[in-house]
C-alpha cells in the first residue's frame, strides 16, 4: 500500500468573498468610539486558533488611547497543553509587548481568575470613587459574551446576562455595563460592557477568509461548505490524518471523506444518495467542538511573527480603503464575468 502525503499547498481561491464588514459592525464601532472616553480599560478577543488572523486593525486605529489586555479565547480548541503551546504563547506574549496578553477557556475558572485579576489590579491602581468601567471587543463569533459570562460567574457568583450562539451576530448592539467584580469599601467595582463583534473592512487574502469562516466568525452560507471542509481536511491531515479514521482512510479528496462520513451517519438524501453539503457542516461543526483534534490554523514561529509585524507596521486599512477594494475586487470579477461570456 503507498504511504500517504498530504497536500502541502492549498490551491488559491481567488473568487471567495473578502469581506463581511456589515451595518451593524459599523454603527457598533461608531458607538465604541463615543463612549470611549467613559473606558478604562479595552479588552479586545482574539481566537486561539487563528491569533494574527483575527486581530482586527479598527480596534487599534479608533479605540487608541486606552490601556489594552488581549485575551485569546476557546485556548481548548487549540492547546493539548504541551510545551510546545506554552512555548508558542510566550512568542505571542512578547510579540505584543506593551499590551497584557491572557489565554483563556471560558470553562476554565483557573484562566477566568487571571482576567479577574487582571482587571482588579487595573481598577485598584486607577483609585476611582466611582468605579472602573471596561469594554470587551473583538471579531464576530470570537467568544465575547461567553467570555462576560464566565467573568460575572466567577467574580460576583451571578447568572449569564449575554446571549451567546454558534453563528455570528448573535449580539448586534452594545450591551450595558454588567458587574464583574464586587466593590470595595472605596469604590464600586468592576463594569464590563458586551458590544458586537466587528469585521475586518478588507481581507487581505483567500487563505485569511477561510481560517476566519472555519472558526465561524462569518456565517456558514458565505462560503460553500464543501470548499470549507476541504480547507478542514487540508490542516486534518497536516496534523493527524488518522483524526477522521472513524470514517475514511486518509484521503486528499474531501469528496471522498464526505461521501463516506454521509454513509456511516446516516446523512443520506432521498434515494439513498450522501447529503455532502450537510456531511460537510457537520464535520465543520465537529472540528470547531474540538472532536477532530486541537491545532491552530495560523503557524506561530519567530519567522511568522516577523512577517506579522512587518504586515502590522505597513497596514492601518482605513474604512474607506476597505470599502474602495472591496468595490475594485467586485469590479474585476464583473469584467472577467463579461470576458467569460464572449
Amino acid at each position: 500500500m503507498a504511504t500517504f502525503v498530504p497536500r502541502k499547498i492549498f490551491p488559491a481561491l481567488h473568487s471567495l468573498p473578502r469581506s463581511y464588514f456589515l451595518g451593524h459592525h459599523k454603527a457598533g464601532l461608531d458607538k465604541m468610539k463615543t463612549m470611549l472616553s467613559h473606558i478604562d480599560l479595552v479588552i479586545e478577543c482574539r481566537d486561539y486558533r487563528i491569533p494574527f488572523t483575527s486581530r482586527n486593525p479598527l480596534f487599534e486605529e479608533n479605540l487608541a488611547g486606552r490601556e489594552r489586555l488581549i485575551v485569546y479565547t476557546k485556548k481548548d480548541l487549540g492547546s493539548e497543553g504541551h510545551e510546545r503551546d506554552r512555548t508558542r504563547e510566550r512568542l505571542i506574549q512578547d510579540f505584543q509587548r506593551p499590551s497584557a496578553v491572557l489565554f483563556s477557556d471560558y470553562k476554565d475558572k483557573i484562566s477566568i481568575r487571571k482576567i479577574i485579576d487582571f482587571a482588579r489590579a487595573h481598577a485598584t491602581a486607577a483609585d476611582s470613587l466611582t468605579g472602573s468601567r471596561m469594554m470587551i471587543v473583538g471579531m464576530p463569533n470570537v467568544g465575547k459574551s461567553s467570555l462576560l459570562n464566565a467573568l460575572r460567574g466567577v467574580g460576583v457568583h451571578k447568572g449569564k446576562v449575554a446571549h451567546t450562539g454558534a453563528q455570528p451576530g448573535v449580539t448586534r448592539k452594545i450591551g450595558t455595563m454588567v458587574k464583574i467584580i464586587e466593590g470595595e469599601e472605596s469604590g464600586e467595582g468592576v463594569y464590563l460592557m458586551d458590544t458586537p463583534g466587528v469585521f475586518i473592512p478588507y481581507v487581505p487574502n483567500a487563505e485569511a477568509m477561510l481560517k476566519l469562516a472555519l472558526c465561524g466568525s462569518v456565517k456558514d452560507t458565505i462560503i460553500a461548505p464543501t470548499t470549507l471542509a476541504d480547507y478542514l481536511l487540508f490542516h486534518l491531515n497536516a496534523d493527524d490524518p488518522s483524526s477522521y479514521s472513524d470514517y475514511a482512510s486518509p484521503t486528499n479528496d474531501v469528496m471522498v471523506l464526505l461521501d463516506a462520513m454521509a454513509r456511516k451517519t446516516g446523512r443520506l438524501q432521498k434515494g439513498g444518495e450522501p447529503d455532502i453539503e450537510a456531511s460537510a457542516l457537520w464535520l465543520i461543526q465537529r472540528w470547531r467542538n474540538g472532536h477532530l483534534g486541537r491545532f491552530l490554523l495560523d503557524e506561530v514561529t519567530h519567522e511568522t511573527l516577523e512577517s506579522e509585524r512587518r504586515a502590522h507596521e505597513s497596514a492601518g486599512l482605513s474604512l474607506s480603503q476597505g470599502r474602495k477594494m472591496v468595490k475594485e475586487l467586485r469590479k474585476q470579477k464583473s469584467r472577467q464575468k463579461h470576458l467569460n461570456t464572449l
